[in-house]
């Protein structure tokens, strides 16, 4: 028996894959939206898919447990309160999939979604894995505010916190010691806030370590999971929707894509729609079309896409070359967002330049300058960078750029310079010229321990 752990970094996102040697039989586990690592690992151990588990409709990326079970004809197992509009084979408390000595067996553990299973593997009778979806994360435990608005059955927070303080202790904690914890989110993931960068523990092992998992009361659990969340992003409700019903085939999805070479010319583009411009930083600011944003392709792209644009919401997507754009329209559809692409523009140059800011001068005139900090409400929270500056989480920017006063030069920063330069991107196409905007970009650096 082997387990394999697939990650997709971009959103701290972990799919398995659990072989039985013998039979030569694969079963995943919330398997991301690109099929194909699943596929060569299935070919490079001479072995067939044959089942596909979804723990619960997941909020942050699109799975392609459809496209498999069309394209290998493996089952889909999930639980019945997800109410799934795919083919599937209900998966609940009780039931179990045997594949040679391989025995998984779901557990009801609703906490993050009312729905949700974890699935305990036994091997000859032993257990030795517990798959815990968004449950139990390494070090946390899954939030339980994504399904206010979303999926079949809606809960309030407050519900869910209850309902994962007792999965947690009456189901999970209840697992031999040495049983091995796999997750499908590590650090850097929204659907919690304190996660380890470790990739998988023991259940004896986060007894002792993670938070959520230690002897106070439900009141406690509750006020402490509920505390300091992380912002939700637009695209979170979509994904739960897209994830019930199932997502096209990622290559056929794609291919509907119309790819153009624009070079700097803006004519023909409909002037209403966003250009989401993924190249470097400098490049961007050297010149660029109008109305586009700089989501840059280092760094947290689908996050900031998903909640930047709003599900639904048409875009241009725009790169340096079409190798470039055919990476960033799969990250646009591991979010499902690639059916929103109106076309994918490869760009060199533009009419639109943003002018530098003079650091130094900045540093000895702070004050002639409007200071937008647009790091998530925890960060401002811990400290300031800038005394005087106006937060507006980049989150929250295009709904609140009105707010921003425009009678002097606005700079605009975050902890790194990834985050800012697309908010300097949207805070000047937005305002038009009514005032001069600059990105601080990664020169914060110098003012974090001196200001």
């Amino acid at each position: 028996m082997q387990i394999k752990q697939f990650e997709d970094k971009n959103l701290a996102q972990f799919s398995y894959a659990v072989l039985s040697d013998c039979e030569k039989k694969i079963i995943l586990i919330d398997p991301a939206r690109n099929t194909q690592p699943y596929l060569d690992y299935a070919t490079e151990n001479e072995a067939q898919i044959v089942g596909v588990i979804e723990t619960h409709p997941h909020a942050d990326f699109v799975s392609s447990h459809l496209e498999l079970h069309q394209s290998t004809g493996a089952t889909i197992y999930t639980g019945k309160l997800v109410d799934a509009l795919y083919p599937h084979q209900t998966f609940d408390e009780g039931d179990s999939i045997q594949v040679g000595k391989v025995k998984l067996s779901a557990i009801h553990t609703p906490g993050h979604s009312p729905d949700s299973i974890s699935v305990l593997l036994e091997h000859n009778g032993k257990q030795k894995a517990v798959f815990t979806g968004d449950t139990l994360f390494i070090g946390d435990c899954g939030r339980p505010d994504l399904r206010e608005g979303a999926g079949k059955i809606q809960s309030k927070r407050e519900e869910l916190a209850r309902q994962m303080y007792h999965s947690l202790r009456e189901k999970l904690m209840t697992l031999n010691d040495d049983v091995v914890v796999y997750p499908a989110h590590g650090a850097g993931t929204l659907c919690g806030k304190n996660l380890s960068k470790e990739s998988s523990s023991a259940i004896g092992r986060e007894k002792q370590s993670n938070w959520s998992l230690q002897p106070v009361t439900e009141e406690e659990f509750v006020n402490n999971l509920l505390s300091d969340q992380p912002f939700i992003p637009h695209y979170f409700s979509f994904d739960v929707e897209l994830n019930r019903k199932g997502a096209a085939p990622l290559q056929e999805s794609i291919s509907k894509i119309k790819m153009s070479d624009s070079g700097n010319d803006a004519a023909g583009l409909d002037k209403a729609l966003w250009i989401v411009d993924v190249r470097k930083e400098e490049h961007f600011k050297e010149g660029h079309l109008p109305h586009s944003i700089n989501i840059m392709e280092d760094g947290k792209f689908e996050t900031w896409l998903g909640s930047i644009i709003k599900p639904g919401e048409k875009f241009y997507l725009a790169g340096e070359s079409r190798e470039q754009l055919q990476r960033m329209m799969l990250r646009a559809a591991a979010i499902g967002y690639e059916t929103a692409i109106a076309e994918a523009l490869i760009v060199r140059d533009g009419p639109e330049k943003e002018a530098e800011l003079d650091v130094n001068i900045f540093k000895e005139q702070k004050a002639n300058y409007t200071i937008i900090d647009v790091r998530n409400t925890s960060e401002v929270k811990a400290g300031k960078i800038f005394p005087g500056s106006l937060p507006i989480p980049l989150a929250e920017l295009r709904e609140r750029v009105a707010e921003i006063p425009t009678n002097k030069p606005i700079v605009v920063h975050c902890a790194g310079g990834y985050r800012s330069a697309a908010a300097s991107s949207l805070i000047h196409s937005t305002l038009n010229e009514k005032a001069r905007v600059f990105d601080l970009s990664d020169a914060v650096k110098n003012f974090m321990k001196t200001s």
